[in-house]
C-alpha cells in the first residue's frame, strides 16, 4: 500500500492513500472520531474513476495527528483481530 503525505503541520495533516476508494479511508476518519481531540476528519475522492482517497485530520489538542492516526490504525487492528477470533468461533 502507497501512502503519500500531502499537507503535515502543528494540528493538521492530510495523506492520501494511493489505489484505495472509500473502505479503507472511512474505517480510519470513523475510528479517528473516537479520539476526543480529533476536530475534523473526513476522506475525499477527488473523481469515482480514480482510486486515491485523501484522508484529513485536525487536531485540537494541538498534539501530532500523525501521533492520532497511528493510534485510530492500533484500535482498527484490535477490533479486526477481535472480529475474526469471533467469526473462527461462530462459524465452527
Amino acid at each position: 500500500m502507497e501512502i503519500k503525505v500531502l499537507e503535515h503541520t502543528k494540528n493538521r495533516m492530510k495523506f492520501e492513500l494511493l489505489n484505495h476508494t472509500h473502505t479503507l479511508a472511512n474505517a480510519v476518519s470513523k475510528e479517528l472520531w473516537n479520539d476526543k481531540d480529533i476536530e475534523v476528519a473526513g476522506y475525499a475522492l477527488d473523481h469515482p474513476l480514480v482510486k486515491n482517497s485523501a484522508v484529513m485530520i485536525v487536531e485540537t489538542s494541538g498534539s501530532d495527528p500523525k501521533k492520532a492516526v497511528l493510534a485510530a490504525i492500533a484500535r482498527l487492528k484490535k477490533r479486526n483481530k477481535e472480529f475474526l477470533s469471533n467469526f473462527k468461533k461462530a462459524a465452527k
